[in-house]
């Protein structure tokens, strides 16, 4: 079972997790690595295994002497731009396998090359390989308090940790100093060299940043000693009130603050003891189609909710707010978290905004609006993917206003009184349904403006000489808007919906196609081709083969993996999570692996190359929910597999038993006579009388004969059962075989008589003579055993259009009627069981399965004549049909 899927030995034994202590301090310079460092030496004095991983001393003298006496890994060489940078050896740390491990800076960015970007990444694995490791964490690295931090010292964090990471830990100890005592190690030189010292002094380092910091760490270690004793209390059954009773729910929209509003639950999260929160975005079915700015937003705010210990889940409703209260009923939610952006004055005296709807509609659920705010270094929105641009919509719209104008003119000079606004809102309506929402509107302002222009008097001006074309102006202005409005929602309605049904017809094309595919090999075969085809790009998919994965199909054309893309796709495969570009293992490979989650277990790695899926777009979840399918389908090809292989396997154990069966009857019997016969002759042969000899010794021939049959018969059947029958088709002529055939069974004839009918004339038949002879000789004993003795076997040869057919009938007593289905069974007899001299019921089924051999067909009649009798009809079909007039 090495390509099971519930026990593969593939996938590495579980260990158990080491245990993760976190040296946490406000800032650099408090002496976190100096204080682990010290832990270290105690450990080791008590006669610990304790390695050193890496260590940052920044040039201290007091750390550095700390670190003799240590074991320091040698750290690993990575090229990059042309520089040579040393890293963490994480290879070499799982390889040496200590007790304990020392793994300086958490939050610290690995050199792009590396196994993974964030050294936590690598603390990680080593934890998951069963080694406890000791580390650093300034709070300022924490992911949730980035924006926090900016806003107190001015300084963004580049490199951050999860908070999902920090809460692993098993322990927290925290590194504290008065922010006064760390300023004057600062001005000492103790922590910065003395120009960066004074910098650092007048800026990050201020006494106020220094307390907030201290306040910030204090608070996170006290959370986390409160969730371990919330743990202990569950785990011991004691009561009490639990924060499981506060639920959050955090909506983004895609704007600005989508971030900042994930980090702000998860705040919240952490002041109500941990409560469990969701991050959560309302899609609107009839909405417009949000662009990649906002998509990519929402994508990267789900993920970043992941990250840091939420959930994240999609909504679907035209009606926001109740798609939102119906969740919160639904799942207990007691907090609301939303942001509250520049509405409009009007929006907010009528209450259309979205927090004043939730104010509104919430019941038993607090409402938390965070308001928009400008950060001096918003980060850069993602780029946008190239897509159809807007321009040629607002270039067609403007032909149609012109269009609408020409005709406009003939009909003012044509007619004294016609509508002319008509014309107008005909080329608005059609740059709607065209072209969208925003060239509707663009048209229908230069509708209004050249409608007033040409036709309003005083012509040839905007100025408007009568009250009332004021009016007839903006009624037409403002159902042009509407017009436009509603005809580019239903244009953009329409293409949404046509995306969805295209999208579901994607997924039934490859549901189907899928169904269909025939084994595993091609299955992985039409998954590849069908999520390459979603994608617009190359796929792969790659299925287990012994102790390894290997590239089993790719589409558009065969592709081949480098090593770098080995390494991801099997680490995808060992760890059930996703590899490669775009993710946090292994990322500066051109391909992104997926591992193939069925039902009962990892069914192989899908490979996509990089940056063809737009994160959140559409392709990218109808490529996901392919290779959701696509993993259930080779699941549900290996069962197949796996099925017939087991029904295989009882069929040969049901055929070993009755086998074995077989031989212990049938063969003891010849071999009892011949034993019996031989022994006699040996014994007396000075005393028998040359009768009695000779009768002997015919014994033995005829006892010594059945026994070769059945062993033949054993040979053939084994031959068949195990798939090694070699079928060596040649030109022959039936009659031949036949001939050959009866000469051989001839001695067993006895007082029997076997008549020939064959045609002068019989066509070649492209088959393996031997197997034939042999089918042939088994169906003639077959005759002669259950025939009565002077009665007649007939063998007959004749030909149609399409085959020649052979026929052996007998006069014995026939076969009943409910058993000619069942004739040709393995062991199967007519007579009683106990009968074992007329054999072991195998002949018939050997010949049958020769004859299917070569192409052919086997069937057989009774009875034939007053009841009794049988015939045996063998078709072999011809290579070229035989025309009429030639029979």
């Amino acid at each position: 079972m090495s390509e099971g899927f519930p026990t593969d030995p593939t996938r590495p034994v579980p260990r158990k997790r080491g245990r993760l202590k976190v040296f946490l301090g406000m800032s650099p310079g408090v002496g976190k690595t100096y204080e682990m460092l010290r832990a270290a030496r105690r450990r080791k004095a008590e006669g610990g295994d304790v390695v050193v991983g890496v260590v940052e001393t920044h040039g201290r003298r007091e750390t550095e002497s700390l670190l003799r006496g240590l074991e320091v890994m040698a750290r690993q060489p990575i090229d990059y731009k042309s520089r040579v940078l040393m890293e963490f050896d994480i290879d070499g740390a799982l390889a040496r396998r200590p007790d304990l491990l020392l793994v300086d800076e958490y939050a610290h960015s690995n050199v792009p090359g590396s196994r993974h970007p964030k050294r936590w990444q690598d603390v990680e694995e080593i934890l998951a390989a069963g080694i406890d490791v000791w580390t650093t964490l300034n709070v300022q690295h924490l992911e949730s308090l980035s924006d926090v931090v900016l806003r107190i010292t001015g300084v963004r964090q580049r490199e951050t940790v999860p908070d999902g990471a920090l809460s692993k830990a098993d322990d927290i100890e925290v590194v504290d100093i008065t922010p006064e005592e760390l300023r004057k190690r600062l001005a000492e030189g103790k922590v910065y060299v003395p120009e960066t010292a004074r910098l650092a002094s007048e800026n990050f380092f201020k006494v106020e940043n220094l307390t907030a910091l201290r306040e910030m760490a204090l608070r996170r270690a006290a959370q986390t000693v409160d969730d371990q004793l919330v743990a202990t209390l569950r785990e011991k059954g004691v009561s009490g009130p639990w924060a499981a009773g506060e639920r959050i729910l955090v909506l983004v929209g895609g704007d600005a603050m989508t971030a900042d509003l994930v980090r702000t639950g998860r705040r919240l999260s952490d002041m109500m003891m941990d409560a469990p929160w969701t991050v959560a975005h309302v899609d609107r079915p009839s909405a417009a189609a949000s662009d990649a700015t906002r998509a990519a937003r929402i994508a990267d705010a789900l993920k970043l909710a992941e990250q840091l210990g939420g959930r994240a889940v999609a909504l679907s409703g035209d009606d926001m707010v109740r798609a939102v209260m119906d969740y919160a009923h639904r799942n207990n939610v007691t907090q609301i978290v939303l942001g509250k952006g520049r509405d409009s004055r009007l929006s907010e005296l009528f209450g259309r905004s979205l927090a004043a709807e939730l104010l509104r509609s919430a019941r038993g659920a607090a409402i938390h609006v965070v308001t928009d705010r400008t950060t001096e270094a918003a980060a850069p929105p993602p780029p946008r993917r190239p897509g159809r641009p807007d321009w040629p919509g607002y270039a067609i719209g403007a032909a149609f206003v012109a269009v609408a104008t020409g005709l406009a003119l003939m009909l003012d000079q044509s007619f004294e009184r016609v509508d002319l606004g008509v014309v107008y809102l005909s080329a608005v309506l059609a740059a709607g349904v065209l072209y969208g929402l925003r060239p509707a509107l663009a048209a229908a302002t230069a509708a209004f403006l050249t409608y007033n222009f040409l036709f309003l008097e005083p012509r040839y001006s905007f100025s408007i000489g009568s009250p009332t074309d004021i009016l007839t102006l903006l009624v037409f202005w403002a159902v042009a808007l509407v017009t436009g409005y509603l005809a580019g929602r239903v244009r953009d309605q329409a293409r949404r919906a046509q995306r969805r049904a295209s999208a579901v017809s994607a997924l039934l094309v490859a549901s189907q196609s899928l169904t269909d595919a025939d084994g595993v090999t091609d299955t992985a075969r039409v998954l590849a081709e069908q999520t390459a085809a979603a994608a617009g790009a190359k796929a792969v998919v790659l299925l287990p083969e012994g102790e390894d994965i290997a590239l089993a199909a790719s589409a558009p054309k065969a592709e081949t993996l480098g090593s770098a893309a080995m390494a991801a796709a099997r680490w995808a495969w060992e760890r059930g999570e996703p590899t490669g570009h775009g993710t946090g293992t292994l990322p500066n490979t051109s391909w992104t692996f997926r591992p193939l989650e069925g039902v009962r277990g990892r069914a192989g790695v899908a490979g996509i190359e990089a940056d063809a899926l737009a994160s959140g777009s559409d392709e990218e979840r109808l490529a996901l929910a392919l290779l959701d399918q696509g993993a259930v389908a080779l699941e549900r090809a290996r069962l197949a597999n796996d099925a017939v292989e087991t029904e295989s396997l009882r069929r040969a154990d049901r055929f070993r038993g009755a086998l074995m069966n077989s031989v212990s009857h049938d063969l003891r019997t010849p071999l009892s006579t011949v034993l019996g016969a031989s022994t006699t002759l040996i014994d007396y042969s000075d005393t028998l009388k040359p009768e009695v000899r000779d009768d002997l010794l015919l014994s033995i021939r005829e006892e010594a004969e059945r026994l070769n049959r059945y062993v033949g018969d054993l040979l053939d059947m084994t031959r068949l059962e195990g798939g090694g029958l070699n079928v060596r088709a040649d030109w022959v002529d039936v009659r031949d075989v036949l001939n050959a055939a009866a000469e051989r069974v001839s001695r067993r004839l006895e007082t029997r008589v076997m008549t020939r009918d064959f045609p002068a004339q019989l066509s070649l038949v492209m088959l393996d003579q031997g197997l034939l002879e042999q089918a042939v000789v088994n169906i003639l004993e077959n005759a002669i055993t259950y025939s009565p003795d002077g009665s007649t076997i007939e063998l007959a040869a004749y030909e149609d259009r399409g085959s020649v057919v052979i026929s052996i009938e007998d006069e014995g007593k026939g076969i009943p009627t409910p058993e000619l289905e069942r004739v040709f069974d393995k062991f199967r007899r007519m007579d009683q069981p106990s009968d074992r001299s007329k054999g072991a019921g195998l002949g018939l089924a050997i010949a049958k399965g020769f004859v299917e051999a070569m192409g052919g067909r086997i069937a057989a009649a009774s009875p034939i004549t007053n009841g009794h009798g049988t015939r045996i009809l063998i078709s072999l079909p011809k290579a070229i049909a035989t025309h009429r007039d030639l029979l």
